[in-house]
């Protein structure tokens, strides 16, 4: 069962979260609890972030899953007005000394 997971099924696909050297942690494609695995039930090219399914690297649906997670962060960003340097970093800090 386990291996099954790691590789993928017919009914669904697993994402890789972490490899280490003799264990990975992958997630349901979709949502689900993680699970850690043994790296040898999966496929000898495989890295962070890619998509397994019937124990093949699925390359479209992994860059298709970084694609949705950059466009998720860019709808968070705030914009930085004009004019605000955020490089520099403030000298002192930006609320006034306060004495009691």
């Amino acid at each position: 069962m386990m291996s099954g997971v790691a590789c993928g099924t017919p009914e669904g696909a697993v994402q890789v979260e972490v490899l280490e050297d003799e264990v990975a942690q992958v997630v349901p494609v979709g949502g689900g609890e993680a699970r850690v695995v043994p790296r040898a039930t999966l496929p000898r090219d495989v890295r962070e972030g890619d998509v397994v399914r019937e124990g093949h690297v699925d390359r479209e649906v992994g860059a298709r899953l970084a694609r949705e997670v950059a466009e998720w962060r860019a709808r968070l960003a705030v914009s930085v007005p004009d004019g605000l340097d955020l490089d520099s970093g403030a000298p002192e800090s930006l609320t006034g000394r306060k004495e009691y």
